[in-house]
């Protein structure tokens, strides 16, 4: 019998097992799922209650009483013979809340705890993203700042060029980094909660609870919303808030993710030359069999997952384009991995990020020696400049810096 029990015994996502903070392993997680799902009945309850319900003060202590007491054992049961997960826990928190069972999900449907619990969920990943990529963007600019004057090759096309500095060529990184942190902060504050709508989005339900009552019921979505921690509701929705609200999220993180695999492959660029290297640990080994190397392991991880995060966004695209008039389910299987997957990962790589930027190491004597060697060049440019000056023709340049390079290589002492 293995002595650390099933869990080695079944395959774990690397995301969570490996990689992951714990407030974001969490935030996704069936305990924050499950009791947002409780808290969210317990919002509607306590709304339905103050807007004339006949629903009693004691029921709505007694789902507060037992709000987190989640018998996951009996949920899983209960699912496996209804085949529906909100009712299986609608169930399961009745077991536990007697008084207030026949209250529990009143005039609600599955997508009020399920959808309104995602945008919650990416609420709050936003909000643990959001200071990760501000710390990045303040170890970065430390960066920069510190080698703003320090000279080095510029390479287009991978090819030596004309000079900028170290500080310089983090100021690129930075610009998208700022770029990235624009677009997380617009896509956090647009979000909004998709509040009480019922079945179809046109809150017949409620307006058979509240007798016709339309301003009763507009009053229960502003309420619920208000509790949720949310400033404004989606104005209209069908069973669901509209899958290109999650397009709108995972475009914004795999924008980011094409913004760090390009910090990160620069950074393996300049590894491989020696110029710039991330932190490399006094125990960490490079290689198993080549002991000298100093393999760039952490902006490897970060391209790695890069480029999971990026092909994570062919999911909502599809999703949102294959809902069927108010609403398939064929979405929520997906939903499931590549919400979940998309702020994990982000979280990672930012991590990631972060360790390598306030680590990264600057070798000048490399950088001066490769500047040394591309400098005759270099000065073809400056040469064909004064010659035009003097009354040259420019457009000989090119047989001006082919006959210059010649004789710079055929120069003894170069």
């Amino acid at each position: 019998m293995d002595t650390f029990g099933d869990e080695f015994n079944k395959y774990r996502s690397p995301l969570v097992s490996r990689y992951a903070s714990k407030e974001m392993a969490y935030n996704f997680s069936d305990r924050k799922k499950f009791t947002t799902w409780r808290k969210l009945w317990i919002y509607l309850a306590k709304a339905e209650k103050a807007l004339g319900l006949p629903i009693t003060e004691a029921q709505v202590a007694e789902m507060e009483t037992h709000a987190e007491d989640i018998d996951f054992a009996m949920a899983a049961e209960e699912e496996s013979k209804l085949r529906h997960d909100v009712m299986a826990h609608v169930h399961t928190f009745a077991h536990c809340c007697p008084a207030a069972a026949p209250i529990i999900h009143l005039g609600a449907t599955s997508c009020y705890v399920g959808d309104n619990t995602d945008l919650i969920m990416l609420r709050d990943g936003f909000d643990i993203l959001l200071p990760k990529l501000a710390r990045v963007i303040d170890r970065l600019s430390n960066f920069a700042e510190k080698y703003a004057g320090l000279p080095t090759l510029g390479f287009t096309h991978y090819q030596p060029a004309q000079l900028t500095t170290v500080g310089k060529r983090a100021c690129l990184w930075l610009q998208d980094l700022a770029m990235d942190m624009r677009n997380l902060q617009r896509a956090r504050k647009d979000l909004r909660f998709r509040g009480v709508k019922g079945t179809t989005g046109t809150q017949a339900s409620f307006l058979q609870l509240f007798q016709g009552d339309h301003d009763k019921v507009e009053d229960l979505d502003r309420m619920v919303t208000e509790m949720a921690g949310f400033k404004k509701a989606y104005m209209v929705t069908g069973q669901t808030y509209s899958r290109k609200v999650d397009i709108d999220s995972l475009s914004h993180l795999a924008s980011m993710g094409a913004t760090i695999h390009k910090i990160c492959t620069d950074i393996r660029l300049l590894a491989n030359l020696k110029e710039i290297e991330e932190p490399f640990e006094k125990e960490q080994i490079g290689s198993s069999a080549m002991p000298y190397k100093r393999n760039p392991m952490r902006c490897e991880r970060c391209c790695s997952l890069a480029r999971h995060l990026i092909a994570l966004l062919a999911d909502p695209l599809q999703t949102a384009s294959v809902q069927w008039l108010e609403r398939t389910l064929d979405d929520s299987a997906n939903r499931r991995i590549s919400l979940p997957e998309s702020f994990l990962t982000a979280d990672i790589i930012l991590s990631t990020l972060q360790n390598i930027t306030e680590g990264l190491v600057v070798y000048p004597k490399v950088i001066e020696r490769h500047i040394r060697h591309e400098l005759p060049f270099m000065a073809t440019e400056n040469i064909i400049m004064a010659m035009v000056k003097a009354g040259g023709n420019r457009q000989h340049r090119k047989l001006i810096s082919l006959y210059f390079c010649a004789q710079m290589c055929l120069h003894p002492c170069y």
